[in-house]
């Protein structure tokens, strides 16, 4: 017997009362579900982050969902909407039974989970390490979340596990191995020039490409660009890691991204955000609207699904996009449900290639899949 069923649902409150914008989705849920779900996941944004505590209660009291996740986060995604400024509040629920909580203060997960078994996770970036968490987790096992994104200085993010708020470490819940859940990542760049072997670092700088200095490199593509991808790359520019070495020719899907974080002129180095060893191939990368849209569209086709659970970075939204809802809309044409929530994120973490990630400018998304078929009983 499956445990998830096509009763998902999303609520939204962007009412600027916390005390009337919980109750707003309490009562959304409990129309939409028909009852007590098995699965709640609960974000707040805006001003409602500092009340995020008292919300999650009156989440617990009103709603008694058998597990209670949640975070605060810059931005949050409702249905069609990512609601970028202002107070909001979705809850997103889901008759899933035997899901069980995680609270991880190290960035270990227990050694009891099974194959098959698929977790949504959501940390605090300042203080729990995110990227080694993502390294060790068995390929059998599919992980998806993001680190909140609510403010910019440690111990203020909240984030929820039933009765309980914390502002550090993760939180976690573990869906049972017939919960029928897949995952999705798509990036949001698109590679620029040749790849090229790195042949000279340390740490996190890169002091060579392909035999010359990093910078050189960089100034070359640079002055051959044309003026559309100049201006992108003097806008923002990242580095694409390949994944699979094994590939002849690499895709927009097969870089992790990280973001250039200086440059060292008298060296000629750059400095990345993650160590890149000798010997890695790697490609320049542009931010671009277009790409990242093909490949969220490529990565849902004859996809359905009965909700889904959305981890977007806090850069893609109107910052890529130029408006707000382009994830979001997406995600409810293609899977053919309502039931999408989720939240901006500082970072992102799903799958690719077989491994598990720390990503920046994806969308990260849980898919929990529809049993009645891919029209039937959506919302």
């Amino acid at each position: 017997m499956k445990h998830v069923t096509n009763r998902c649902a999303t609520a939204v409150s962007q009412h600027p009362d916390p005390a009337i914008a919980v109750a707003e989705v309490i009562g959304q849920s409990l129309e939409r579900t028909g009852g007590r779900p098995g699965l709640a996941v609960l974000f707040t944004s805006g001003p409602h982050v500092h009340h995020t505590p008292r919300i999650a209660r009156a989440v617990q009291k009103g709603l008694a969902p058998s597990v209670l996740l949640g975070s605060s986060a810059g931005g949050t995604l409702a249905h069609r909407q990512e609601i970028e400024d202002g107070p909001s509040i979705v809850l997103w629920t889901a008759l899933v039974e035997d899901a069980r909580p995680l609270r991880l203060e190290s960035p270990d997960l227990p050694n009891d989970l099974e194959p098959g078994q698929a977790l949504a996770l959501m940390a605090d970036p300042f203080t729990f390490d995110a990227s080694r968490l993502a390294a060790g987790v068995a390929s059998e096992v599919t992980l998806v979340g993001g680190l909140a994104s609510a403010v910019s200085r440690p111990g203020g993010n909240h984030l929820i596990l039933d009765d309980q708020t914390f502002s550090d470490g993760a939180v976690a819940i573990a869906l049972p191995v017939d919960a029928d859940v897949q995952a999705i990542v798509a990036t949001g760049c698109r590679p620029i020039g040749e790849p090229m072997v790195v042949t000279d670092a340390d740490g996190p700088m890169i002091r060579s490409l392909a035999g010359a200095p990093a910078l050189e490199q960089l100034t070359g593509l640079l002055a051959t660009a044309d003026e559309a991808t100049a201006a992108r790359i003097r806008h923002g520019l990242h580095l694409g890691i390949v994944i699979d070495e094994h590939i002849e020719i690499f895709g927009a899907g097969d870089f992790l991204i990280r973001a250039i974080m200086g440059v060292d002129r008298p060296s000629g180095a750059l400095a990345i955000g993650d160590t890149v060893p000798i010997g890695t191939t790697v490609q320049f990368q542009v931010r671009d609207a277009e790409a990242a849209t093909a490949d969220l569209e490529d990565r849902l086709t004859d996809r359905r699904a009965a909700g889904a659970l959305a981890f977007t970075c806090n850069g893609r939204g109107s910052h890529l996009f130029g408006s707000p809802g382009h994830d979001a809309g997406l995600l409810v044409d293609k899977l053919g449900t309502t039931a999408v929530a989720g939240m901006a994120c500082a970072g992102e973490i799903g799958p690719v290639g077989g491994t598990h990630h720390l990503h920046g400018f994806t969308a990260s998304v849980l898919l929990l899949e529809s049993v009645a078929g891919p029209t039937e009983g959506r919302g």
